[in-house]
């Protein structure tokens, strides 16, 4: 394995910046096709690179641990946790990014596959049934009412972000959100994107609960992708951080026309769907924790 480990001293504390495990692709067919169901099971998207000898795809896992072991089993690259690992099988046997195992159980109560592409060894593994956690867990429904949702949308591409303005009203329709309690605000770019949803989350004259915004960056020639596509994500933060509003994103950045319209509703699902579901549940969430805090205080006094 080939790890590359940032560090730097301070005041003698070690402070790891960064670990990356690096592998080489046995070719670029599985390159490709590996590259492609990573994506699809949703890690997000580094920074890709390429030289005169050699290129690389780079992902960033949602959740990462490094762990030690001691025994004689051979243990994979990688583990990667996953919530339905029967459509998580099926969708690494159709992608030919190598050979896959069958679903196998296992002696800590959960179920494994392994998948090898060239000399990387990956397992997907779930666990049968979670494990109880020894705090409490606060966690929104798929269910709102009364609430009023706001939506920022550009008009660039608008091909792509009409069908994910789609997705997202089909969604908030579907979890109680009533017609007259959304609010959709047109704006010209995604680089327009998070000022328009700060703006509205902001806003005394519409009281939004939660801003879903929807975009689309797709990169051409120049490295002009790379940096919209970094303000428009820190823009987006910005603006739930400076309201205290969830803001959803579902602005797709895409290498390609087809992986757009794939994530506008076509094979990928739509994006616009699932950030219109991520703030109906933080919606919820908020509302939760809010009562709970008020319970505390009628206690206390």
């Amino acid at each position: 394995m080939t790890s590359v480990i940032s560090v730097f001293t301070c005041s003698n504390v070690l402070m790891i910046k960064s670990l990356t495990i690096v592998r080489q692709s046995a070719s670029a067919k599985q390159h490709k096709a590996l590259a492609k169901l990573l994506d699809q099971l949703g890690f997000g998207k580094g920074r890709d690179w390429s030289t005169e000898t050699s290129a690389g795809a780079s992902f960033l896992a949602p959740v990462g641990n490094l762990e030690l072991c001691l025994g004689n089993e051979i243990q994979p690259d990688l583990w990667v946790e996953v919530t339905d690992i029967e459509s998580v099988h099926t969708l690494a046997k159709k992608s030919g990014a190598g050979e896959v195992d069958a679903v196998t159980a296992t002696s800590w109560k959960s179920r494994l596959f392994h998948l090898r592409s060239g000399n990387l060894h990956i397992a997907f593994w779930q666990y049968d049934q979670p494990p109880k956690l020894p705090f409490q867990t606060v966690e929104g429904e798929l269910w709102v009412t009364g609430a009023r949702i706001g939506i920022v949308v550009s008009r660039f591409n608008s091909f792509i972000t009409e069908r994910l303005l789609q997705g997202a009203l089909d969604a908030l329709r579907r979890t109680g959100t009533k017609e007259k309690d959304i609010v959709v605000v047109r704006v010209p770019g995604a680089f327009e994107v998070p000022i328009g949803a700060r703006s509205l989350a902001l806003s005394k004259k519409d009281k939004v609960d939660a801003v879903i915004c929807l975009g689309v960056l797709m990169r051409g020639e120049t490295s002009n992708y790379e940096h919209i596509s970094d303000e428009v994500a820190r823009g987006i933060g910005q603006a739930a951080q400076a309201s205290g509003k969830p803001c959803t994103y579902g602005v797709l950045t895409c290498d390609t026309l087809e992986q757009a319209i794939d994530r506008a509703g076509l094979k990928m699902g739509n994006k616009g769907f699932e950030a219109a579901l991520a703030a109906v549940e933080m919606v919820s969430a908020q509302g939760k924790l809010k009562s709970s805090r008020r319970g505390q205080k009628r206690k206390v006094r």
